[in-house]
Parts: structure tokens; sequence; C-alpha cells
């Protein structure tokens, strides 16, 4: 089955471009565009896509808010949002908004491909300048292990006071540099079913309900 795409770009030149670029990849199909933030909520009701490209500085109604309405109406829907900046107020805008993705438009072909499979299958994907602004902000926090005894070792800590497995820390770890569920399969020589297994077990364990708060929450208690 082909991944629904719907795109919203004001931008002429731009719009042609990722619709050239996604038809030519043969599990996707475009099922309709938008200029502007009204009518992507209108699109998104009647072309019913999957994966929405949402341009984040659109008139009439930008990005954010229309991805607001749609997540209302659609929640099912995932969202990638594309802006030429990452100043940290729209990537968080953005991510509270409900985007599952936020990306540069400078991004390849392959990068927008992978992140269009990895909010298809429910993972958060970050383009990877972003991903450090948003681990950045909680790096100021003092570790974990800093505030507990001496004499063990970081990961002995981490396990310690982490509800996770040791293979689920492994994975944690791969999640926060940015690795999807098939990369990681990669990386640990298993399935790619068992790497999304660990991956929802390490959400459900956390408490998160997303790869990024798993990162963030990560980055800032000191797990990894």
């Amino acid at each position: 089955m082909k991944t629904r795409v719907l795109i919203v770009e004001d931008h002429p030149m731009t719009l042609v471009g990722l619709k050239m670029l996604l038809t030519k990849n043969e599990g996707i199909t475009v099922v309709g565009e938008a200029s502007n933030g009204l009518e992507a909520v209108h699109q998104a009701e009647q072309t019913q896509p999957e994966v929405i490209l949402m341009d984040i500085g659109l008139p009439e109604m930008d990005g954010v808010e229309a991805t607001q309405k749609i997540k209302a109406a659609h929640p099912g829907v995932r969202i990638i949002m594309l802006t030429s900046k990452d100043n940290e107020r729209d990537v968080f805008a953005a991510l509270s908004a409900g985007a599952d993705a936020y990306c540069m438009k400078g991004i390849s072909v392959e990068a927008l491909t992978s992140a269009i499979e990895a909010v298809k299958e429910g993972t958060a994907w970050l383009d990877p300048a972003v991903a450090r602004m948003v681990l950045g902000r909680f790096q100021g926090a003092t570790p974990l292990q800093e505030a507990l005894p001496s004499g063990k070792a970081p990961d002995d800590l981490a396990l310690q006071d982490c509800p996770l497995t040791a293979r689920e820390m492994e994975v944690l770890r791969l999640i926060v540099d940015g690795l999807s569920n098939p990369e990681i399969a990669e990386r640990l020589t298993i399935t790619k079913a068992t790497a999304k297994a660990h991956v929802h077990s390490i959400l459900q364990k956390l408490c998160v309900d997303d790869r990024t708060q798993a990162a963030v929450l990560a980055m800032r208690q000191g797990y990894v």
C-alpha cells in the first residue's frame, strides 16, 4: 500500500519540487496539496492522508495552528513540519502542537523519505540539527548519577535507577542518537519487530508518549 501524503506549502516552486520528488517514490502517492493553513485543514478532511508535509509559515493560518486543528479532528494523521529556520520557539511550538517530525527544508530526499516512513510507523523523527537543539535544552541539568553515591559505574547507576533492561538501555541510547527502528535493528542485529517491541516497552516504562520525549527524559535524568 502506498503512503498517502498531503503537501502544504505556500511557495509555488517549493510545492512543485516536493511533489515531483515524492511522486518518483513508488511507495508514496500525493493525494492533495494546499497553500495555506485553512486549506490544509479542509484538504485533510477531504483527502484523508496518512502523512502531511506542513510548512510552518503559512498565510491565513500558520502551520502550528493548522496542525493543532488537524490533530484534534484526525489524531491518526502524522504531520511532518517543514521550515527553513531552526529557531527554538518554532521547534517547540510545532512539537507542542502535535507534529510528529520537524525537518529543515534543505533535507535530502532520502532523509525526507525516512521521516515519512518513520512517522507512518508511529515513530517521532527530528532533523539532527533540531534533535541537538531539543536535547541541548536539558544538558545543563544535573545528571542523576552525580547525585548518587560514588563507587559505581555510570551504567550500573543508570540500570539501577531506571526501570529498563540492559537491552532496552542500549536501544534508548540509539534513540537518543536519532536512529530509526530499522537502523536500531541493524545496529543490534535483531529483527525490526523486536526493535519496535523494545521501543514500545521503553515508552511504556518511562511513561512517555513518543521517542522524542524518551530521548529528552534520558538526557535530563542522566540515563545516557
